[in-house]
């Protein structure tokens, strides 16, 4: 005991033995290496299953200044399955869809080289004159009062078969009479300016007939006769006004089987007639290029 009676107070540090710890670098570069494979592995997977055209669009993506053969599309006008008019064919509330085979269309002559196959050269030339009829027919309905208001219901564009010209009912202007295959005198002129144009052109045509779901007649006259009558109906009046019968080479009545609203294939625009210009046509004349 010190002097004064009061205690000495002792402190005494101990000093604890540090024991070292790894810190969390190693996870950032685990974590950067499981990314890198995982992109690896998606990078191996996506070379096996797209195609060469896929793959070079890839390429072209990621190296800009690489030259590449441009292709427009057609998106945007009528050859991308829209109708003629401004405000398109009305079905309901939400218009008439197009039911159409995504085609990229072939780049102008300009650009194509004059040693690329002569079949791809023809496949230009024949998509060219695809886009000219389907603008021939557009300018032809536009400058006539009594047919002008019919723009509403065609529905043109491109399919993998070629050029497809659809002739759709709409509430209140039916093409033919109810239940027979006599054709409005409005539907005979319409055909009339579609063959102006495509009897210009050398490619065969293919005609079909379409009608809606609701069940027609009885005993053996059902939908199936009827829309093949339309269709043979169609084929007189293409005839008639000047295309040659010899390229006609297919007429058909799908009855219901193919509807153009497949939400509800009762809506009269699934009455229609479609006309295709089918692909692989020869090399057109001289009198036909000028």
């Amino acid at each position: 005991m010190a002097e004064g009676g009061h205690n000495t107070i002792i402190i005494k540090k101990i000093k604890k033995a540090e024991h070292g710890h790894h810190g969390g670098a190693w996870k950032v570069a685990y974590a950067d290496f499981v990314t890198a494979m995982m992109a690896f592995f998606l990078l191996l997977w996506l070379l096996s299953v797209t195609t060469d055209d896929q793959k070079r669009g890839l390429a072209d993506y990621f190296a800009p200044t690489t030259a590449s053969l441009s292709r427009a599309s057609g998106a945007g006008d009528v050859l991308s399955g829209r109708t003629l008019s401004a405000a398109g064919s009305r079905v309901g509330d939400g218009g008439v869809p197009s039911v159409v085979v995504s085609l990229t269309p072939p780049p102008p002559p300009s650009d194509v080289n004059e040693d690329e196959d002569p079949d791809e050269l023809e496949a230009v030339r024949e998509q060219e004159r695809f886009d000219e009829a389907l603008e021939a027919i557009k300018q032809a309905l536009n400058e006539s009062d009594e047919l002008s208001d019919l723009t509403q219901n065609l529905l043109m564009d491109m399919t993998s078969e070629g050029m497809r010209i659809q002739i759709i009912d709409q509430e209140g202007g039916s093409l033919f009479h109810s239940g027979s295959a006599e054709m409005a005198e409005r539907t005979r002129m319409l055909l009339g300016q579609i063959a102006q144009v495509i009897s210009r052109l050398p490619n065969d045509v293919s005609i079909t007939g379409h009608t809606d779901a609701t069940p027609f007649g009885s005993g053996k006259y059902t939908n199936w006769e009827l829309s093949a009558d339309r269709a043979l109906a169609s084929r007189r009046a293409l005839i008639e006004q000047g295309v040659d019968e010899k390229r006609i080479v297919r007429v058909v009545g799908r009855a219901d089987q193919e509807p153009l609203i497949e939400e509800d294939p009762f809506l009269p625009e699934n009455r229609r007639i479609s006309i295709i210009l089918l692909r692989g046509a020869p090399v057109l004349p001289p009198e036909f290029s000028e």
